[in-house]
């Protein structure tokens, strides 16, 4: 039996008639898992502290002109448990879970923790549709072959998927490492960094640039850092002359509009005590990336 929050934890704290498991086109899967994180650390309360603070969301999307919690449903399901479990292990649990979520016809959303988590449900999802890419928006390139004497370091895990498929665009890259850039290079992977979207390499019309690099299907992977810093201070390794809201979100309605978006994940907030806005506004994205990319 599915196992789920109700109104006091789930999502926008909505009604059953809405969040159970069987009448819910979406399922919020909280993946606490946090092993490799090094600068600065907390990932694991991220979950929690989204589904706390989407409690302040608006049902109604303006923009859209939609309740979509209402039309479509959202199961909170409760948070995996992962006490013991690590490295492939743990991604192999995490995989099997969301691969029983999609196999149900759920539009699966999976909240992190470390970015490591990240790699099971691009897998699952690898696995189950067809003329896929992975859309990756992040500060870091995270393709480091090994990061500290580990391979499922949160440094790391676009290296792993790497090993499965090479159909990759990134966004908002602004600190690598030299082996990094030159696996870039080597391998193809479609890398719109930071600096050239600033410096007008592609134009006023960059988000187009980067939809046109993707296939049909599409899976989104999120990590907060990609924000910039003085709108997303709570993460492990900040980086300067990130992203700003508009612009954020108005790459991911176009890809809602020219892409199939078949699942994403939102990873790498690290929830501050004195400062709650961005566990708000993480919740915020979630609930417009739901809105802009499920039908």
């Amino acid at each position: 039996m599915v196992q789920y929050y109700d109104i006091k934890k789930n999502f926008l704290a909505i009604e059953e008639n809405v969040s159970s498991y069987k009448d819910s086109k979406i399922a919020v899967l909280p993946v606490p898992y946090e092993a490799t994180t090094t600068y600065g650390k907390g990932t694991s309360k991220g979950p929690m502290a989204i589904l706390d603070a989407s409690h302040y969301v608006e049902f109604f999307d303006e923009e859209m002109n939609r309740e979509l919690c209402f039309e479509k449903g959202i199961c909170s399901l409760k948070a995996l448990e992962l006490k013991g479990k690590k490295d492939r292990i743990a991604l192999d649990y995490i995989y099997e879970n969301v691969v029983k979520l999609i196999k149900d016809n759920k539009f699966v959303v999976t909240l992190g923790g470390e970015h490591t988590i990240s790699i099971a449900p691009i897998k699952a999802h690898f696995d189950n549709y067809k003329n896929l890419s992975i859309l990756h928006f992040d500060a870091h390139s995270d393709l480091r072959n090994e990061y500290e004497n580990s391979k499922y370091s949160h440094a790391c895990f676009m290296s792993r998927v790497a090993e499965f498929t090479k159909d990759i665009t990134q966004v908002g890259i602004r600190a690598q490492c030299i082996e990094e850039n030159k696996f870039i290079k080597e391998n193809n992977i479609k890398t719109f960094y930071a600096f050239e979207i600033r410096n007008g390499k592609y134009g006023s019309h960059w988000e187009d640039k980067i939809i046109n690099t993707l296939k049909k299907n599409v899976y989104v992977t999120f990590d907060v850092d990609y924000l910039d810093p003085s709108i997303m201070p709570s993460t492990g390794t900040p980086e300067p002359d990130g992203f700003l809201w508009s612009e954020t979100v108005k790459l991911l309605r176009k890809l809602g509009e020219k892409k199939n978006v078949v699942g994403f994940d939102v990873v790498e907030l690290a929830p501050r005590k004195d400062f709650a806005f961005p566990d708000f506004l993480t919740a915020k994205l979630i609930y417009k990336m739901l809105n802009y990319f499920v039908k």
